[in-house]
């Protein structure tokens, strides 16, 4: 899909030189590339699959399967992601290459989570990892997709970025994946070029220094501020950089690249950053550039100005009491407090507050406690707290599906969680004759095997 007439005539206007690459590449076809996820080994690809040159768990696929009827995609095992946004990993490893200390680090526009994700496994173990969106149907989408990646410690919020000016210093990583006009994305996305305008290219700039404003008061002093776009021109890119500078005393900061990885460099040799480019690399339109806030910075609260809703008054009920099995259900390394709701959900609280990572248990229904989809696929569930069968592919997809499945006879009776290639699936209430399946029905999948 061609990029619009007047925008490769702005960009050419630049001086860049990869411009006729990229206007040649837009009409090809995009690439399909996965990333595995470190903590949940069990997918595997052939050993002479192409790698992605700055993400090691990043590999390419010679075409698109169907991921939809693979387990070990709703498991976590691995997160389809192209290839230029795994680059966050290698740039987030290099800003903490010198301690091993956990980190808070938020992600501000986060949806769907791929570059969360990536983050997770490239920050120290015991990071806490606040993960932001303002829509609620991507906020909806984000939290599924964090919630099958598995790692506990991590706080999914919802709304405008003004309200981390309430946390001044608080973060020691802030990354913005901002809003923008979508360049990058236009050959796999008629919408971003149908779209696209001039005027939208100034109206996404001023939206993304709004977005800075908003969450520049949170991070620390010393702290790293990672900004990226998913479009090619100058005005939402290295003027947003130039603009941190001038305004914020941001110090731009070198990202090292490895010479056959083929990124282009900035437009401005002042501000360093990565800009990919497709025909150069395998990968989709991406620019990223990274900034250190300096450590004389002032640390000023800068309340945000959202009307103040009244709250209409709740009944309050009496929450049910927790069943002492529960606090079995979770590795005892996992320093939680477990909180029993009026409408009977049990959570642990996984640290202290503003942004306390939140790991839903499960939900108490009359006598019985049905254990979450969630816990099941964290790293904070006690691998001994549940008897596990191991059921093949047709079963899972029957699982995932939502429908009824029939275990072995030799199955125990009760809450059973399954696995699928050695990694927990999910739960299902085993009454020999048949299971209950217990997997959300919101994230079922519709549509059956070819």
């Amino acid at each position: 899909m061609a990029l619009p007439s007047a925008c490769i005539d702005a960009i050419r206007q630049t001086g860049a030189s990869w411009a006729d690459t990229l206007e040649k590449a837009m009409t090809g076809s995009p690439e399909i590339s996965v990333r595995l996820n470190r903590r949940k080994p069990g997918k595997e690809f052939p050993a002479d699959m192409h790698r992605v040159p700055w993400c090691p768990e990043g590999i390419y696929l010679p075409e698109r399967p169907a991921f939809t009827f693979d387990p070990l995609l709703h498991q976590g095992a691995y997160y389809v992601q192209d290839a230029s946004s795994m680059f966050i990993a290698h740039l987030v490893r290099h800003l903490t290459k010198d301690t091993d200390t956990p980190l808070k680090v938020l992600d501000a526009c986060a949806a769907p989570g791929g570059k969360t994700t990536a983050m997770i496994d490239a920050l120290p173990d015991g990071s806490l990892v606040v993960a932001n969106e303002y829509v609620p149907e991507r906020a909806a989408i984000l939290r599924e997709n964090l919630a099958k990646w598995g790692y506990p410690a991590v706080c999914v919020t919802r709304g405008d970025t003004a309200r981390f000016r309430d946390t001044p210093a608080f973060f020691d990583i802030i990354a913005a994946d901002v809003p923008c006009s979508g360049e990058g994305m236009m050959r796999k996305d008629a919408e971003a070029v149908a779209q696209w305008s001039p005027a939208l290219v100034k109206q996404c700039a001023a939206r993304q220094r709004e977005i800075i404003a908003n969450l520049w008061p949170a991070l620390r002093p010393g702290g790293w501020f990672i900004y990226s776009t998913c479009t090619f021109n100058r005005e939402e890119n290295e003027d947003i950089i130039a603009h941190l500078r001038d305004c914020y005393g941001a110090e731009p900061v070198e990202i090292p690249v490895g010479d056959d990885w083929n990124i282009a460099p900035s437009l401005d040799p002042e501000l360093p950053a990565c800009r990919f480019i497709p025909g150069l690399v395998r990968g989709e339109g991406l620019f990223m550039a990274a900034v250190r806030k300096p450590l004389d910075a002032e640390i000023t609260a800068q309340p945000h100005r959202g009307k103040n809703r009244r709250k209409e008054p709740v009944r309050k009920k009496q929450a049910q009491k927790i069943p002492s099995e529960i606090k079995n259900w979770i590795l005892p390394d996992f320093d939680c407090t477990i909180e029993a709701h009026p409408e009977g959900r049990v959570t642990a609280v996984l640290g202290p507050e503003p942004y306390a990572p939140l790991l839903e248990i499960g939900e108490m229904k009359g006598r019985d406690i049905i254990p979450s989809q969630q816990l099941a696929l964290s790293a904070a569930l006690n691998p001994d707290a549940f008897p596990r069968v191991e059921i093949g592919l047709t079963t899972a997809v029957e699982y995932l599906r939502r429908e009824a499945i029939t275990l072995p006879e030799s199955a125990p009776r009760g809450l059973v969680l399954l696995t699928f290639a050695g990694l927990p699936l999910g739960f299902v209430k085993n009454l020999g004759s048949r299971a209950n399946n217990l997997y959300p029905r919101n994230w079922r999948i519709l549509s059956r095997p070819v």
